[in-house]
């Protein structure tokens, strides 16, 4: 069996998250904090057992609530462990436990290079009609500071350099829970537009949440000052609005899925409709 292609070097975002400034909040993952909370708040369950993950595990709650009341969290981390959250590999991962009621995985997508797998062995960790909720970054986050450095690169070198991270298309993402054997998939798109005073203020932000380049592929030399001034004057014409400033596009996808169980709600065999479609809609005259 082929290994998959190696995307995003885990070593890379590990430092940039040590170095990151302990002073910018990471508004984006509270966002998807406060997203969870509304989405758990609906759902008529008792969770026991329920582990919640991301990249830096020690920044997400010890606690959460359901229609049915609080729970406890157990929390892992995929790039930078803690004693509190500890380091598991998420091409690998291996949990505390099987057997959870809940696992929620907050942007694990972005750094891992086996999708499929990962959503597989997170179903393996679940009990049977176990919860799985995983959000990721859309395909369209982001895409003006691509198309902004793409048009900066091209200017000055010529070529063209993959400097910000590819993003997952909603169209892929209820394909991506099948694959992974979870039931009932169920995948939504959450779009939040956001405005800068400029593109280095969006670029300072990505920078302070250790947010910078995470792909294995990445250009050999750094970028430069030019570079980024042209990037930036680009990102203007692009995202620049009457006032001066700029807007940058965040989309967040939600994956949820259930680990299959008898009681669970099935399709109907081929051919079993005791109803016509005819006789629902009208017959013609």
């Amino acid at each position: 069996m082929s290994l998959p292609p190696r995307v995003f070097d885990r070593d890379l975002i590990a430092r940039h998250l040590l170095r990151r400034d302990p002073g910018v909040d990471d508004f984006v993952t509270q966002i998807a904090l406060d997203d969870l909370a509304a989405r758990l708040i609906t759902i008529t369950r008792d969770f026991e057992q329920a582990l919640i993950m991301a990249p830096e595990g020690a920044r997400l709650p010890l606690m959460g609530r359901s229609a049915n009341g609080a729970f406890a969290f157990e929390r892992a981390s995929s790039v930078l462990g803690s004693a509190d959250a500890p380091l598991v590999d998420p091409e690998l991962l291996v949990l505390p436990r099987t057997g959870y009621d809940l696992i929620v995985s907050l942007f694990d997508l972005q750094v891992v290079n086996d999708v499929p797998g990962f959503l597989s062995r997170i179903r393996a960790h679940l009990r049977p009609d176990g919860l799985m909720i995983a959000a990721a970054l859309g395909g369209d986050s982001l895409t003006e500071l691509r198309q902004a450095f793409l048009e900066a690169d091209a200017e000055l070198s010529g070529g063209a350099f993959a400097r910000v991270a590819p993003f997952i298309p909603l169209a892929d993402a209820g394909g991506l829970l099948q694959r992974a054997g979870l039931a009932l998939p169920v995948t939504d798109l959450e779009t939040y537009p956001v405005r800068y005073a400029d593109a280095l203020k969006l670029m300072r932000e990505l920078k302070g949440i250790g947010a910078q380049n995470p792909l294995a592929d990445r250009p050999d030399r750094m970028a430069t000052r030019g570079l980024i001034a042209a990037a930036a004057a680009a990102y203007q014409q692009i995202a620049g609005d009457s006032d001066g400033r700029v807007r940058a596009t965040l989309e967040i996808i939600w994956l949820l899925g259930w680990a299959p169980h008898e009681s669970q709600q099935k399709p109907l065999r081929r051919g079993s409709a005791t109803v016509s479609l005819k006789d629902v809609l009208g017959k013609n005259d």
